[in-house]
C-alpha cells in the first residue's frame, strides 16, 4: 500500500501541485518584442545570436549527473525569457520526500515510474525550459515523449569534468556504492550512446557558465532554423 500510495502522488493525484504556474506563462507571452529579444542578448565577447527563432515547444536538457543541467538551464530559461523547471525537484514534490528516500525506500523502478509521469505533465505546460535526470532519457517510454513533444540537447561531458563536480556532494543515490568511480563509468558507458538520441549534442566542459549557455542558443537556433529549410 506505502508504494501504491507513492505511485498516486506522482500520478495524476497529485499533479496539480506540479503543474507550472499560469501566470508565468502569462507573464511570458505578455512582454513586448523588444523585452524579450533584451533577454535573448548576449553579452561581450559572447558568440550567442541575439536572438533565435521562436520556440514553440519545451526545451529539455538530458545528460548525466553533473553535466550542468540545472544551473544552464536556469540561465537559458532567463536569456529566453521562459519558465524553468528541474524535474528532480517537482518529482520530490509530488512524492512529498527526497529522491534519496524514494530510491531507498521503494528502489529505483518505481521512481522512474514515477519520473516518467511527472516528466509528461510537465511537457505538457510548454514552453518551458526542463532539466531532467541522469536516467530519465533512459526510460525508452519517456524518451519518445521528449522526441514528439519537446527540443533534447545532451549535455556532453567527460569522466573527469563530471567527477569533479559529483565528488562534491554526497547526495547522489546511484553513486552511494563502494566504488562510486567505477559506478559512473559504468554509467556513462550504458548512457551515451542513447543520450547521442538528443536532437542536439552541446560539450558541457571547465568553460564559464555562460559561455556554455551561449553554445545551447546558438545550437538550437541553428537546428530550429534548419528545420524551417
Amino acid at each position: 500500500m506505502a508504494i501504491l500510495r507513492l505511485l498516486l502522488k506522482f500520478g495524476t493525484a497529485n499533479f496539480s501541485a506540479i503543474q507550472v504556474d499560469p501566470s508565468l506563462n502569462q507573464r511570458v507571452t505578455s512582454q513586448d518584442a523588444d523585452r524579450r529579444n533584451d533577454s535573448r542578448k548576449a553579452g561581450p565577447g559572447d558568440t550567442a545570436p541575439d536572438s533565435i527563432p521562436a520556440l514553440n515547444r519545451c526545451l529539455v536538457l538530458v545528460g548525466m549527473m553533473g553535466a550542468g543541467k540545472s544551473a544552464v538551464g536556469r540561465q537559458l530559461a532567463q536569456r529566453l525569457g521562459l519558465p524553468f523547471l528541474d524535474a528532480d525537484t517537482e518529482i520530490e514534490k509530488a512524492a512529498g520526500c527526497s529522491i534519496a528516500e524514494i530510491f531507498e525506500q521503494y528502489g529505483e523502478a518505481h521512481f522512474r515510474d514515477g519520473e516518467r509521469r511527472v516528466i509528461a505533465r510537465l511537457v505538457d505546460d510548454g514552453p518551458i525550459v526542463l532539466a531532467t535526470g541522469g536516467g530519465a532519457f533512459m526510460d525508452a517510454d519517456t524518451r519518445a515523449l521528449l522526441k514528439e513533444k519537446a527540443l533534447t540537447v545532451w549535455l556532453n561531458a567527460d569522466f573527469d569534468i563530471l567527477w569533479d563536480r559529483v565528488s562534491r556532494r554526497t547526495h547522489r543515490p546511484l553513486l552511494q556504492t563502494a566504488d562510486p568511480k567505477g559506478t559512473l563509468k559504468r554509467l556513462m558507458t550504458e548512457r551515451y550512446p542513447v543520450y547521442t538520441e538528443a536532437d542536439i549534442t552541446v560539450v558541457s566542459d571547465e568553460a564559464p557558465k555562460d559561455e556554455t549557455v551561449n553554445r545551447v542558443l546558438a545550437a538550437v537556433s541553428d537546428y530550429i532554423e534548419g528545420e524551417t529549410k
